[in-house]
């Protein structure tokens, strides 16, 4: 088992109590390096996984390990001292996540839509960052039950993606499948 400390690593070995019905436990640490093979593998599978920067990736973990609040924390003070609007549009897009999955869904369209608005400015009409805020906005329209508004969102979604991604990319197999959804739901 590996153990994460603050800019340390170690590896736990023995662990055994240090007295009959005692709270107390002996944990046997060695601290590992950049060589360990364990470790390099957990680092790299970790940077898979949570994609960002820095304290981005640092909330994201903590929405993906459902620490909603210390995300929330989190990104309020990344917006707060945000001093670029892509920084910004990142930083809503990753509340409305946060909202969506605590069920509080207007408060997770009005960040979608905060970043929406930096990212239509910004980018290009068919930038996939653009499809994703479309099926994101869908996505909690859906869950909403408001499926006409989750189908215009979804289908925004599609086209973009149909001129963005090849045709086996599997995010316009999401697509059709949550255009579906909404028309199963209806």
């Amino acid at each position: 088992e590996i153990l994460f400390t603050m800019h340390t690593v170690f590896r736990v070995g023995e662990i055994k109590r240090t007295a009959e019905n005692s709270r107390l436990w002996d944990v046997q640490l060695t601290i590992t390096d950049e060589s360990d093979p364990q470790l390099a593998g957990l680092t790299d599978r970790i940077k898979e996984e949570i994609d960002g920067r820095g304290w981005y990736r640092m909330g994201y973990l903590m929405l993906k390990v459902g620490h909603f609040d210390q995300a929330e924390e989190l990104y309020n003070e990344l917006l707060e001292n945000a001093s670029h609007d892509s920084d910004r549009a990142s930083v809503y897009y990753q509340l409305g996540c946060l909202k969506d999955a605590q069920g509080e869904y207007q408060q997770a369209v009005t960040s979608y839509e905060k970043s929406l608005k930096i990212r239509e400015k910004a980018l290009a009409p068919t930038h996939p960052d653009l499809a994703a805020s479309y099926n994101n906005i869908g996505g909690v329209y859906d869950n909403m039950g408001k499926y006409s508004k989750a189908l215009k969102y979804y289908e925004k979604s599609l086209k973009i993606r149909e001129i963005a991604l090849p045709p086996t990319h599997p995010y316009l197999a999401s697509s059709y499948n949550n255009i579906g959804g909404v028309y199963d739901n209806m």
